[in-house]
């Protein structure tokens, strides 16, 4: 995905963007109500006063400025919740919610609408006809207003919540996980080892410390191809980049002069944040998903059932990335020129299983979920995850067998691992 198109999506999650474009259009309408009647090719029929009209806006105005109040407080106390009881890094889920943004923008603009409206009907500005115009809007107004309010009723009572905030973070990995299988090495060459780029070649290091959220590989693939050369990847989405540590190498071009332009063109292609992102990064998912469950098993939430609940989520997520990540990408990479290195099982199973590993090991109802989950997952797959899925399974009973207090809970244990080995 080019940068600009990246900014853009960026861009459009954000509440402010929603609620100016609704509350311009709210505007517009109310303004340009004075004037349309003269352009209409018909006479409308019926007659509103001014009186009657103003006291609908009146109520719009005032009733909406109370709900917009009302709901942004509801909101933020949801964003506080789920801060609380879930992890701080699904709340930017929450914040970019289509609907609570659609919804919050919508009393917005009726508000904006109405107060408007009320302005330039005390001016005298609206004929009779123009009368007419404002009061149809208005009508329209109101059933767009009871249709937001029907559906925030109905999204308030899951905003917030362990398991819809859960939904969301699994949403947003299995989104990451199939644009990554689409684009395995993000339409680049793939880059299994580090020795297979040229001694020769120039590093790339950034000026900023953060994490890599975006790679602009049309840009980069172009660069590439202008200067006639190729570059090596190693910082991925979801690195933590610092300036003597590279995020990539350029096999040395055609040209020596124009080498320190191109090695700064190609940092420019590389977009670093204070937190990672959803988009391109498919571990932060699951790692985020092993946060919710890890905070379900500390002493002061003890909620084991969430924990398995998210053991669920994470196996299912990884069943997928195991089944399809096998098979060979079809056709020639998108930018030839570009090679990026995979993602690899070992890392994968990390993220979505070690901390509620480490952090249940003395639980044997959540040691059972794990090591019947590894069992499914080391059957699926290519010999490489399957053998990264039994690693993880072996060191979840080392730590099961050093937290267990109970005997017959680690023979359990021992006996499932052994019936689940191929």
């Amino acid at each position: 995905m080019p940068r600009w198109r990246w900014l853009m999506a960026q861009l459009t999650r954000r509440l402010w963007v929603r609620a100016t474009l609704i509350g311009l259009t709210g505007v517009l309408a109310a303004v340009l109500a004075a004037g349309v009647d003269r352009y209409l090719p018909w006479q409308m029929p019926g007659t509103i006063s001014t009186d009657a009209l103003d006291s609908i806006l009146t109520v719009i105005a005032s009733s909406m400025l109370t709900v917009t109040t009302f709901s942004l407080s509801i909101t933020v106390s949801a964003y506080g919740s789920a801060t609380s009881n879930v992890t701080p890094r699904a709340t930017t889920l929450l914040i970019e919610d289509g609907l609570t943004q659609t919804v919050l923008s919508t009393f917005l603009g009726s508000f904006l609408f109405g107060i408007v409206g009320l302005v330039v009907s005390k001016t005298g500005a609206y004929g009779a006809q123009g009368r007419v115009i404002l009061f149809a809007v208005t009508i329209a107004v109101i059933a767009l207003i009871v249709v937001a309010l029907l559906r925030w009723i109905n999204h308030l009572t899951r905003l917030g919540r362990v398991g819809e905030t859960t939904d969301r973070v699994e949403a947003a990995a299995r989104k990451a996980i199939e644009a990554r299988l689409h684009a395995p090495y993000l339409g680049g060459r793939p880059l299994y080892d580090a020795g297979a780029i040229p001694a020769d070649a120039v590093p790339v290091s950034l000026e900023a410390i953060g994490y890599i959220q975006h790679i602009d590989m049309p840009a980069l693939s172009k660069l590439c191809e202008t200067a006639g050369t190729e570059a090596f990847v190693r910082a991925v989405p979801g690195t933590f980049a610092y300036p003597d540590a590279p995020v990539a190498w350029i096999a040395r071009p055609e040209t020596e002069a124009d080498r320190d332009a191109l090695v700064q063109n190609v940092a420019r292609t590389f977009t670093v944040g204070n937190e990672r992102s959803f988009d391109q990064d498919p571990r932060f998912g699951l790692a985020v998903l092993s946060e919710i469950g890890s905070r379900a098993l500390s002493p002061a939430t003890n909620d084991p059932g969430t924990a398995i609940d998210v053991i669920g989520r994470s196996i299912r997520l990884l069943a997928l990335w195991a089944r399809e990540s096998a098979a060979p990408p079809d056709g020639e990479p998108e930018h030839p020129r570009v090679h990026i290195p995979p993602l690899t099982a070992a890392d994968l199973l990390e993220d979505a299983v070690m901390l509620m590993a480490r952090d249940g090991a003395g639980l044997i109802e959540v040691q059972l979920r794990i090591q019947k989950g590894l069992s499914a997952l080391s059957r699926i797959g290519d010999p490489a995850f399957g053998e990264a899925a039994r690693h993880q399974s072996r060191m979840a009973l080392d730590r099961a067998e050093a937290a267990l207090a109970l005997e017959a809970d680690k023979a359990r244990l021992r006996a499932l691992l052994k019936g689940s080995s191929p």
